[in-house]
């Protein structure tokens, strides 16, 4: 059913860390989103050299992969912030539009969770979900984050209009790598 570096969901989906062979798929579902403009606060897309520094210089990267091994999302872990709260992390979700509505963001999102207890992270906070995206406000409160308030015209759309966004927070447990396979059991 997968280790503590690895965690399986119904057999068909693993998450994992990523390998320098995932790169290209990594780039081109973080690229789907951002041109997408309904999600991360990027404008503009990742090229290959940027997206190798980029993914390396997170505190963790993993992506979800299917039984063939096709890279279908994959999450980005770091710092929210600095000394007397850098114990609280931040984490960027992005699933390629063909795998949405199979759980690979549920996989993504427990797995995040994990990785940061691993990291010592003690708070999980995300800063700008848009108010629309309904599909992740659903997810995010169904894992049990909690809405912390609403930004009134906090995300640009790509055509130049404001939506609100949503802030979450979630606690982390800490986690010791001899610990529990995974949290998806």
């Amino acid at each position: 059913m997968g280790n503590a570096r690895n965690a399986t969901v119904g057999g068909t989906v693993e998450v994992r860390p990523y390998v320098t062979a995932d790169l290209p798929a990594m780039r081109e579902i973080w690229n789907e989103v951002v041109a997408a403009g309904q999600a991360f606060p990027q404008e503009e897309p990742l090229s290959a050299g940027e997206a190798a520094a980029f993914f390396a210089g997170q505190s963790r990267s993993c992506v979800a992969q299917d039984a063939a091994g096709r890279v279908l999302g994959l999450f980005v872990l770091h710092p929210n912030n600095v000394g007397r709260c850098g114990h609280i992390a931040n984490a960027s979700y992005a699933v390629s539009g063909a795998a949405r509505g199979r759980g690979v963001g549920a996989a993504l999102v427990r797995r995040s969770l994990r990785e940061a207890g691993l990291l010592g992270f003690r708070i999980l906070q995300f800063n700008a979900v848009a108010v629309d995206n309904a599909a992740a406000r659903h997810l995010y409160e169904k894992l049990g984050f909690t809405p912390l308030g609403v930004i009134p015209g906090g995300f640009r759309r790509p055509d130049g209009g404001y939506v609100d966004i949503c802030l979450y927070w979630h606690a982390v447990e800490p986690v010791k790598e001899d610990g529990p396979p995974d949290m998806l059991q």
